[in-house]
Parts: C-alpha cells; structure tokens; sequence
C-alpha cells in the first residue's frame, strides 16, 4: 500500500513535471532567453574586453632619436598594446584631448646620452585617467617596459651586478594567462544561478496570473509534489542547457580547455539547481506579479553572484561577509566549479562543497515549501 502510494507520488512528480515543460515549450520569450544566456551572453563574456590590458592605444614623441628610444618604442605591441603612434610633441596634448590615445610616453632630447654619461634622465608618460581600467593597468605596464627596454640597454655599456636572487615564475591551469578561459567558464556557471531562479519563479507567476495554479488545487496532488514538479523540470532544462554551453559553446566554439569532469560538474551543479530551484519558488510567493518578482531578483541575485568568490576571492571580503555568504549556494558551487573546471580536481576535493549544498538545498526547499503551502491554501 505505502509501494503504491510512493508510486503515484512519482507519477504525479512526473506528469506535472512534463507540464511544465510543455509550457515553457509554448512560452518563446523564455526560450529566447535560455538560448541567449548559454550562447551570445557567454561568448560575449569571454570575447569583450577583458579587465586585463588589451590593444590600448599609445602614442609616443621621440625627442631623442636615438637607438635607446627606437628600442622603447619597438617594445610596444599587441596583445597589450596597438603599435604605437609617433607624433610631435605639439599633437601630443591635442591628441590626449580628443581621446585618440591613453598613454602618450615623452622621451626627451639628449636620454641615451645622459643615460650613458650617468645623468639623470627623465621620461614623461600621459595617461588618460578617464579610461579607469585600461589607465590603472597600463600604467604600470609601460613602467615595467621602459625600465626593462633601459636596464638591458645599458648592460651592453657597463658592467650591472646581476640580483642573487631570481625568480622563477610558472603559470599553472592557464599558462598563457588567457582571460577568455575564465571569463566563458564563470559566465556559465552565474547563468546557471540566474536562469534557475528564473525559470522557477516565472513558472509559479505564470500558472498564477494564468488562473492555472486553482485548477491544480481541485487535483489529487499536493503542495510537495507541485513544488518537486517545477524544481526537476526547471532544474533539467537549465542542466542540459548547461551541459551544451560547455561543449558547443565554451569547449567548441571558444577552444577553452575543461580541466576536469563535466559529469561531476554537471552533478555539483544538480544539487545547486536544487536550492536555487527552491529559492525561484520562495522568492515567486513573495512577488505579486513578474516586475515585482523582477526587483526582488536583483536584489538577491547581484549579492549571491558578486560575493560568492566568482569575481573576487573570498578571502580579500571582510570576514564578517566570508561567514555570512557560507550559507549561499553560490559560494559553495563557485568553489567546486573553479576546483573542477580550471584545476581538475576530483570528489575526493570537492566533497565538502557537496555535502554543503545538499544541507543547504533541503533548507531552502523546507522554506519554501512551507511559504508555498501557506499561499496556495490563501488562495483556496
């Protein structure tokens, strides 16, 4: 008797389930959006400039012409930087004004030959503060060429005592130090946040505005079994539509290597899709109607995505932000999804985050199966 009771739970789990999808199947607005977030949005997001230093432009006055300044000026290329522009020092304020370059480097008259003669030398570098990111990195880039380009030089005239001590640096994950690697792999993984939460929540609305969620009320079914209908149909579209990100998107059309297993991430991902999944549904019975649940979206989704660790490490926020956020989802699946994708790591690493969002998942799908009770028998 219990056998059979269980068995129609699951058909009913099921079939609702299945409803779900043929209603998110006829809703184009939603598909156009599932297609969007895991193709163009990730794509754009590994493609668009990234934060560090690329193709900024720069412009230098060569006063000296010496072989020191062709050096330096020689030194300047792409990736970082355009192939510099050689102007006059009279162009050099109005081409700053305009906004035709953000650094202009100025080497005076007589540089190499104070250089060799053991006189102090002076280069001036203009930068265009207004471009935040490209003037906070670059500046130190163009101090680290010019020192370098000088030092070499004068090596070949004087004997320059070499440091004891030399650094070895070995890049590990991401040897080239590419930021489209990151960049698609992060992306997928807020999409994946953001679409379930999504996705969920519309689905609620929508059977709400639609008139549909009474006539599941006069259905032998209950309220765990509607809200386990929407978070494994909601869960699978975003899981699979994930799964194909991965493989078309960021491993085929962006060449990004995968270090680890996608059948554990996907996995990890699962259990993420279940707190979120149950967060869509608390968040839909808190909002009225979709522009509401719109607002209240931003307000939790920018939090979870911005202090998870995806854009900054954890360990620079201030600890009180650190212990709070260990009740987020986010930063769990942040972490095992960094260990998996960039470092292969296996189960035997990413266990705890496991057993965190599981823990963390039941929570959330108590809560909001309680909320959701409460409104649907207010709407009884």
């Amino acid at each position: 008797m219990r056998g059979q009771r269980w068995l129609r739970m699951l058909v009913n789990v099921y079939r609702l389930g299945c409803k779900e999808l043929w209603s998110l199947a006829r809703d184009l607005t939603m598909l156009v959006l599932i297609v969007y977030t895991f193709t163009a949005s990730v794509y754009s997001a590994a493609t668009a400039q990234p934060d560090t230093l690329h193709l900024a432009p720069i412009a230098i006055v060569d006063e000296d012409h010496s072989p020191l300044s062709a050096r330096i000026a020689s030194a300047f290329f792409p990736p970082q930087f355009t192939p510099p522009r050689m102007i006059t020092s009279s162009a050099e304020d109005a081409g700053m004004d305009a906004g035709d370059y953000t650094f202009a480097l100025n080497i005076p008259p007589n540089f190499q030959r104070d250089l060799l003669g053991g006189r102090a030398a002076v280069v001036q570098l203009n930068v265009d503060a207004t471009r935040m990111s490209q003037a906070f990195t670059g500046n130190g880039y163009v101090q680290q060429i010019v020192s370098g380009e000088v030092r070499e030089f004068l090596q070949r005239y004087r004997d320059t005592a070499v440091l004891p001590v030399d650094l070895a640096v070995r890049v590990r994950f991401n040897p080239t130090l590419t930021q489209a690697w990151f960049g698609a792999l992060m992306q997928v993984v807020n999409n994946i946040t953001m679409l379930s939460i999504i996705l969920t929540g519309a689905a609620l609305i929508r059977e709400r505005e639609h008139g549909t969620i009474e006539h599941l009320l006069v259905m032998p079914v209950t309220p765990a079994q509607i809200m386990l209908a929407k978070v494994w149909s909601m869960g699978l579209v975003v899981l699979v539509a994930a799964a194909l990100s991965l493989l078309l998107i960021v491993h085929g059309a962006l060449h990004v290597p995968i270090g680890g297993s996608v059948a554990l991430f996907l996995a990890g991902a699962a259990l993420h899709l279940f707190a979120t999944t149950a967060m869509g549904i608390f968040l839909a019975t808190l909002a009225r109607s979709m522009p509401q649940f719109g607002m209240l979206l931003i307000l939790v989704l920018l939090p979870l995505q911005m202090l998870s660790g995806g854009n900054t490490p954890r360990e620079s926020m201030p600890v009180l932000v650190q212990n709070l956020m260990l009740a987020a989802p986010t930063t769990h699946f942040v972490e095992l999804s960094q260990a998996i994708l960039f470092r292969g790591a296996g189960p035997g690493v990413v266990w705890p985050q496991f057993l965190a969002l599981l823990a963390i998942g039941a929570v959330l799908f108590v809560i909001s199966l309680r909320r959701f009770r409460r409104t649907i028998s207010q709407m009884a």
